[in-house]
């Protein structure tokens, strides 16, 4: 059930998604894609590989993650190219939506609000995903880091959001799983927030800044929006 600071708003015209972690389960798509590596390999383990990615000073989404993991157990030159190949492919194919996504996205393009998506993959990772989960069509635009030229929190991420749909900060709402990526600028720029607590992975402490709502699964996002 949602947490809930204020009562639904009806005034909301416009809903700003983040993409991974918020309409599907990422982190379970990118271990499964380091197991299958690992099994390909016959060597390493996934976790490990896993935290490759979460390390600092290399993005999340970089594939140079897997080059060092493979320079790290004496992987052979072939074996980089085959294991990025193996990694692509299952974590495409491993991506699960979470429970009431798409009732959820019905509801609200049935209410008459538009959407789009703000999310730090690039255009193409973030098109191919949306393909595969079947979402694409309900969203009008998409904002990605090749096209904005920065990532969140960057605010510039989510004034062309607005922009793109001629929307208002006070008629829109951001849904998002990170309190410093997606809430926080969301606030700071006058739009709601509604904070995505079922898909956050984060560890360590979060910027304070109190969302409108807290969503312990997606659904609670209808009745925050009042429809």
């Amino acid at each position: 059930m949602q947490e809930t600071f204020g009562p639904g708003d009806q005034t909301i015209r416009h809903v700003l998604f983040d993409m991974d972690n918020t309409l599907w389960d990422f982190v379970g798509a990118k271990r499964e894609a380091c197991r299958a590596v690992i099994e390909d390999l016959g060597a390493g383990d996934a976790e490990e590989l896993y935290q490759h990615f979460r390390r600092p000073g290399v993005g999340y989404e970089d594939l140079q993650n897997i080059r060092d993991y493979l320079a790290g157990l004496g992987a052979g030159r072939g074996a980089y190219g085959r294991s990025c190949w193996v990694y692509e492919r299952t974590k495409l194919t491993s991506i699960r939506l979470f429970d009431g996504v798409e009732e959820t996205l019905a509801a609200i393009a049935g209410a008459g609000i538009t959407m789009a998506v703000v999310t730090d993959a690039y255009s193409f990772q973030a098109v191919t995903r949306l393909e595969q989960t079947g979402l694409r069509d309900y969203f009008s635009y998409i904002v990605t880091p090749d096209l904005t030229g920065r990532k969140k929190p960057d605010p510039a991420q989510f004034r062309c959001a607005l922009n793109a749909l001629s929307a208002a900060p006070a008629t829109t709402m951001v849904v998002g799983d990170s309190i410093r990526r997606e809430v926080a600028p969301a606030r700071a720029l006058g739009m709601q927030a509604a904070y995505a607590l079922y898909g956050d992975h984060s560890e360590g402490p979060e910027p304070i800044c109190r969302p409108d709502f807290v969503l312990e699964e997606i659904r609670d996002l209808i009745p925050a929006l009042g429809i």
